[in-house]
């Protein structure tokens, strides 16, 4: 649903077209490369297992931000996480009522689920109720979790959604002279630059009619569930739609924010100059600094310095693409002149988007979805070869640092369930070659390592993905858990491997220098060169100075390979290597005894690969 989103809503974010700027120069890690744990915040720390679908906060239990306890962090840390995403922080709205603490009831009929989506905001100068032991502390009780994670050597994450809010957004919490979204908003026109929001004048809001029998909260008796909600005149809903009742399949619950986009697509703010894609983050926010801007872009920019200064260091945002890219030039270089090091990963889906919204809207990172995860996610299923995927980082050569890469998050398909590869074993070779091929940080989800398979009917949300809108327990992230010791104690024998093998993958992801350095393909040369080298093997080299890595991945599920793997005769001169029998490690299971070989011939490696090994070898 959100592709055909994006084609609908090209002509609101009026993108200029720009030339590909020469390849930049950037920061590199200290030793490796930046990893990413992103963790559903209100289901991580969850110990109950009644799993009853649209089961209560009581019923089925929910996770707070203590359940990340010292012993936590420690083993989220052991698998060479460098920033944790922390999914679901901002107040959005829930059922739950919390009256008491001066919240106001939401509508069953505009929340998705029993718990609501985290990508409904309800309050942005706060933190979601449900994630605390004293609501009334909540806010404390967020900085403490930055705090520990400060301590255990991460970097934290929260996400902010500039292309919606909640259809009852309603901020009890911003601070003084700050006024809420909309609450100047002209209502008796279609747009104006400094409205929040788009509406539909004469025209009152109608809840979607249901599909397939769907009732809120299953058809429990709720006084405010009565097929009506309250908003005259009615606002465009969040992924564009301009009905007064959209449609079931629609953002309903949430309203789309105006940036100054008028509704033929045209703009009603600043162009940035030509040029602008090859110059800094200063020269942006000086460019912006005595610029008039529509009232949207600086509340915006306000929340993510709120956030800044409660010590998140990055922000995630959703649906990037949606919102016009000057907006993220004066958002951005705002948040950089405060935190240069500050975490910028965007959700852009349009390939043809990408380098504008790296070099123009200053992202640091994008995800690498369309290309390179779905690739990975056809072969892994066995529809596809991997002769695909080396065009892949070719064609993203300029900016591969800037492509995060990832096998699961919070919108995707679980590996082990059964919509995608059904066994989490699958996956190995994929994630190795998604982990080591770039220079881009890996993202990891949590339940990923051990094997999570999403089943079950939670309510709202659909098996195969663990739900983001119901309370709910995960049993392989459970498993590792292991009642707080965060130890794997009661994981099964195949999921303690798997566990293992990510944390041995990442942790070298994390300090490998070779890593961050150069990058060529293999494949070719051994798929012309190497007999019984085929379709569903895949190899590259990487290499920083001395450190130098040969990476051999079979995506095969029954078929393993006795061969020579080759190495190509430009990395015999690349690396100055000379005839004679050089050691190799594999770093993914420290076994020593592999030996590169050259002679005058050219240079190779004699091995047996099995079905969905894989292979990192280090020269000792």
């Amino acid at each position: 649903m959100k592709q055909k989103l994006i084609i609908l809503f090209l002509g609101l974010a009026l993108v200029a077209c720009h030339s590909r700027p020469a390849k930049e120069s950037f920061p590199e890690a200290e030793t490796g490369k930046p990893v990413v744990y992103q963790v559903f915040t209100r289901l991580f720390g969850n110990t109950n297992t009644t799993n009853k679908p649209w089961g209560t906060i009581e019923e089925n239990g929910v996770g707070k931000f203590n359940d990340f306890t010292d012993q936590a962090l420690d083993s989220i840390k052991a698998m060479g996480v460098t920033h944790i995403w922390y999914t679901g922080v901002p107040h959005h709205a829930v059922i739950g009522d919390y009256t008491a603490y001066g919240i106001s009831k939401d509508d069953p009929d505009v929340v998705k689920g029993r718990a609501g989506s985290p990508y409904a905001v309800k309050d942005y100068y706060n933190v979601d109720p449900d994630l605390a032991v004293d609501p009334a502390k909540r806010m404390e009780e967020f900085e403490a979790l930055v705090e520990r994670t400060h301590r255990h050597g991460m970097k934290v994450i929260i996400d902010i959604v500039p292309n919606h809010v909640a259809r009852n957004y309603h901020s009890i919490s911003k601070p003084g002279g700050v006024a809420d979204f909309g609450e100047h908003d002209d209502t008796t026109v279609v747009y104006k630059r400094d409205n929040n929001f788009y509406y539909i004048p004469g025209e009152a809001f109608q809840v979607p009619a249901p599909e397939n029998g769907y009732k809120p909260l299953g058809g429990e008796n709720h006084p405010l569930a009565n097929g009506k909600f309250d908003e005259h005149p009615a606002k465009w809903t969040g992924n564009g739609s301009r009905k007064a009742q959209p449609d079931f399949s629609d953002w309903y619950e949430t309203v789309k924010v105006n940036y100054g986009v008028r509704p033929d697509g045209t703009h009603d703010f600043d162009s940035l100059p030509t040029g602008f894609d090859t110059l800094d983050y200063k020269a942006h926010f000086n460019f912006w600094k005595d610029k008039d801007v529509p009232d949207s872009w600086t509340k915006f920019r306000d929340i993510a310095l709120f956030w800044l200064g409660k010590g998140v260091d990055g922000f995630r945002y959703d649906m990037a693409e949606m919102v016009p890219v000057e907006f993220w030039s004066y958002m951005n270089s705002s948040i950089k002149m405060k935190n240069p090091n500050a975490f910028l990963l965007a959700e852009v889906y349009n390939p043809a988007l990408y380098r504008d919204y790296i070099h123009l809207g200053k992202m640091d990172y994008l995800y690498d979805k369309v290309e390179m995860y779905d690739t990975l996610k056809n072969i892994i299923q066995g529809h596809g070869s991997t002769d695909h995927i080396a065009p892949i980082q070719g064609g993203l050569a300029d900016i591969e640092h800037h492509m995060l890469h990832f096998l699961e998050n919070h919108d995707e398909q679980r590996i082990a369930s059964v919509g995608f590869a059904g066994d989490p074993e699958k996956a190995k070779p994929a994630m190795v070659v998604s982990t080591c091929i770039s220079t881009s940080p890996t993202m990891l989800y949590f339940g990923q390592d051990v094997g999570e398979s999403g089943d079950g009917n939670p309510g709202f949300g659909s098996e195969t993905r663990t739900t983001i809108f119901d309370y709910w327990g995960v049993p392989a992230h459970q498993r590792w858990m292991n009642n707080g010791a965060f130890d794997g104690g009661l994981l099964s024998g195949k999921e303690k491997s798997l566990h293992q093998f990510y944390k041995t993958l990442l942790w070298f992801s994390a300090n490998s220098s070779a890593l961050t350095g150069s990058y060529r393909g293999n494949h070719q040369y051994n798929r012309k060169n190497t007999p019984g080298y085929n379709d569903h093997l895949f190899s590259f080299v990487r290499w920083k100075g001395a450190d130098r890595l040969i990476v051999l991945c079979n995506f095969d599920t029954n078929k393993g390979h006795t061969l020579q793997l080759k190495l190509d005769p430009k990395m015999i001169d690349e690396w100055n290597l000379i005839e004679g029998t050089y050691s190799l490690t594999d770093v993914l299971t420290n076994v020593h005894n592999y030996h590169l070989k050259i002679t005058h011939e050219g240079a190779f490696i004699s091995l047996k690969i099995d079905p969905l090994e894989s292979f990192v070898f280090k020269f000792d």
